[in-house]
């Protein structure tokens, strides 16, 4: 039903009208005074914001110098090798002859004495030999007295035919028949002389293999090194093989390093030396450039020329073969005053110009501000360089770099609510 038209209302029912609700029109949730208060608000924040932003870029930068004192100290300038550690000399024993070893009485550390036999190889080859030799030489000695015995008798028919001629009693030709056998004794006994010569060379040669069989050290030492062992066939036809190497005195010892053809000019025989091995890393040997050979040594187109560090090793610390890294001294100044190389090095950034070409200084930091010292160096040892003259004296504060930073800090302001 609608207003206009009713419908007729049930009985027991109330013919009063209740009217429909309708909505009212919505209004604004923000009061446009609250409003503008806000955008307000939020346009100030903004403003401190930038405000703030802008003074703190605006404040000028702060520099802050790194400084070090000037002080006396030493200046080195060395050279560095890599090298290993080597007796100073080390005998290389072989074997002359071929064989199996029979005997073996040197090992590692062995101490021998000179003449002391370390190996032996099996002599009954070699004793073989020098008996054949020696049973010719006796045959050759029994052939010399039965050639003398001819002699004798030769020169006896020779007496009788010879007195014989002078009466006719015999015929010229037996007189010259027997002055040839003669002749011929008195050669034959030359020819035996020769021969027992010649076997008794032959003697000696066997006899000189023979003693080959005993391998004997010809120093007093240390064996290093052993390379044979009990049952082994050595060949000597070819090559000699090292069968022990025997150090003289392992108390001094020596390093042989290699160094670079463009730090060789500066190494002398006498140069002072350290080096560390890394069995013994917090401790520094000290020894003296003893050899600065000649002979370079090319690999893959490095040049390096070999030196030799003698080292004293009464403690027999040192051990062949050790690795060493050598640090050479090639020059050095005590007590002299030095500035750090970066000093040196530094411009401050307000000039923006390098140090001109020839001229060297530093820059001072008195009352605060950077002072340019003009200086005269001397030796460099890519730390610290010696100032030979300038104004500058121990206790001086050099710069070395510098460090921007801002004067305050920004601090950003907070609403209260």
């Amino acid at each position: 039903m609608n207003a206009q038209n009713p419908e007729p209302i049930e009985k027991g029912m109330s013919s009063k009208l209740v009217p429909f609700p309708v909505p009212a029109p919505a209004k604004d949730k923000l009061n446009p005074k609250r409003h503008w208060l806000v955008a307000g608000l939020a346009s100030l924040f903004a403003l401190a914001i930038a405000a703030v932003t802008w003074w703190a870029f605006a404040q000028p930068s702060a520099i802050q110098y790194v400084s070090v004192p000037v002080a006396k100290g030493a200046v080195t300038r060395t050279v560095t090798a890599t090298g290993t550690v080597n007796p100073e000399l080390t005998i290389i024993v072989g074997t002359a002859v071929s064989g199996i070893i029979q005997e073996l009485n040197c090992d590692y550390n062995t101490q021998v004495k000179k003449g002391q036999v370390c190996a032996r190889i099996d002599p009954r080859p070699y004793q073989s030999v020098v008996d054949q030799n020696r049973a010719n030489l006796a045959v050759a000695k029994a052939q010399l007295e039965k050639d003398k015995a001819s002699l004798t008798y030769s020169k006896l028919a020779l007496g009788r035919a010879a007195t014989l001629v002078q009466t006719h009693a015999v015929s010229q030709d037996a007189f010259d028949s027997a002055t040839s056998t003669y002749e011929q004794a008195l050669a034959q006994i030359a020819f035996d002389d020769a021969t027992i010569q010649q076997r008794q060379a032959s003697l000696d040669a066997a006899q000189v293999n023979l003693d080959y069989a005993n391998i004997v050290s010809p120093v007093d030492g240390t064996v290093v090194s052993r390379n044979v062992t009990m049952g082994q066939t050595v060949a000597a036809s070819f090559q000699t093989p090292t069968l022990f190497l025997i150090a003289t005195d392992l108390t001094k010892m020596e390093v042989d390093a290699n160094v670079s053809e463009s730090d060789i000019g500066g190494i002398r025989v006498g140069n002072k030396a350290t080096f560390t091995v890394d069995a013994y890393a917090k401790r520094t040997y000290e020894g003296t450039v003893s050899q600065v050979r000649q002979s370079p040594q090319t690999v893959q187109n490095v040049v390096t020329y070999d030196i030799v560090i003698s080292v004293d090793n009464s403690d027999l610390t040192l051990m062949p073969g050790m690795t060493a890294a050598s640090r050479i001294i090639v020059d050095q100044r005590n007590d002299v005053i030095r500035v750090p190389n970066q000093a040196l090095r530094y411009v401050p950034s307000s000039l923006g110009v390098a140090v001109q070409s020839g001229h060297s200084q530093v820059w001072v930091l008195r009352d605060g501000r950077p002072v340019s010292a003009p200086v005269v160096t001397g030796l460099d040892d890519d730390s610290f360089t010696e100032i030979a003259s300038g104004d500058v004296r121990p206790g001086d504060l050099v710069i070395t770099a510098e460090q921007t930073a801002i004067a305050k800090k920004a601090v950003t302001p907070r609403l209260s609510r």
